[in-house]
């Protein structure tokens, strides 16, 4: 018997024949719940360090499922950068602005406004999205083949308005 929850896109199941009535969508506050829920609970049991640990890992294998799930292929990365950000607003996720790509060095800054992790959270002085550090990396890898290491800069926690991210190719 193989693992029991093993990720694979099907678990999404069919919404439109599960929820006739209720849809797709599902309000801000509940995903937020599900997701400090859970954060509370590892970080109890296993510690911040494991639990940020833990949800970088969801957020990498995320962000590699959506990249083969829910784009379109891309011819090169401005064709990927563009698709991306149509995807996130389409879905409800952010709104992605890319800042500056280095090809060269293959460093990369771009912003989320809008974030589904933490847009109108209070301040707590320091970055939350550990996550979408996690997603952002699964995307790149994805597009591009080489493993990132992705950093949040600035968050809407730590008082900026947009959450901003540097990923680097990993030279590890």
């Amino acid at each position: 018997m193989g693992r029991k929850y093993e990720f694979n896109w099907n678990l999404l199941g069919d919404v439109a024949e599960g929820r006739p009535n209720l849809g797709p969508m599902v309000r801000t506050e509940i995903y937020r719940l599900m997701q400090f829920c859970f954060r509370d609970v590892l970080e109890e049991q296993y510690g911040t360090e494991m639990a940020d640990k833990l949800f970088y890992s969801a957020g990498l294998l995320a962000g590699k499922q959506f990249y083969r799930n829910a784009m379109k292929e891309a011819m090169d990365f401005n064709d990927f950068i563009q698709s991306l950000q149509s995807v996130l607003a389409d879905k409800g996720i952010g709104i992605l602005r890319m800042e500056t790509a280095d090809f060269e060095n293959g460093k990369y800054t771009m912003s989320v406004s809008e974030d589904l992790d933490c847009s109108g959270l209070p301040e707590l002085d320091y970055e939350i999205c550990v996550y979408d550090e996690g997603f952002i990396a699964g995307l790149l890898e994805s597009f591009t083949g080489e493993k990132f290491i992705v950093k949040e800069v600035d968050c809407w926690c730590t008082g900026d308005r947009t959450c901003r991210f540097v990923a680097e190719i990993s030279r590890g």
